[in-house]
């Protein structure tokens, strides 16, 4: 199957809380792929057969670790399973110098205190 051993992100380009976990795993190095799904809930049969969550972002690791919730809850898993990479700090200075939050783990260890 394509993809396989890749992390799947079901998410939507216009939910912000999406767009926080696609540049966490850029950040990191981490090859994903992004599964879209229906801008409303109640229309996103495909997410919830694949993962038993209606809402985004929903994080399938290739162990088949399901995470969804906030994206800090998201983050937080990401971290636990992959470190910081050579490149992860300028990718992070990238994006605030395009007006965008710091995502990083620093970022996101500073927010949850």
């Amino acid at each position: 199957m394509a993809g396989e051993g890749l992390v799947e992100v079901w998410q939507a380009e216009w939910c912000p809380h999406s767009a926080v976990v696609r540049e966490r795993l850029t950040e990191l190095g981490v090859d994903f792929i992004a599964r879209q799904v229906d801008a409303y809930p109640d229309e996103r049969g495909r997410l919830c057969e694949a993962t038993d969550i209606a809402s985004i972002p929903v994080v399938v690791f290739p162990d088949g670790t399901t995470v969804g919730g906030p994206d800090e809850e998201i983050l937080a898993a990401i971290d636990q399973r992959y470190a910081d990479r050579p490149g992860t700090e300028e990718h992070m200075a990238r994006a605030v110098e395009h007006g965008r939050k710091a995502v990083g783990r620093s970022a996101s260890a500073s927010a949850r205190e």
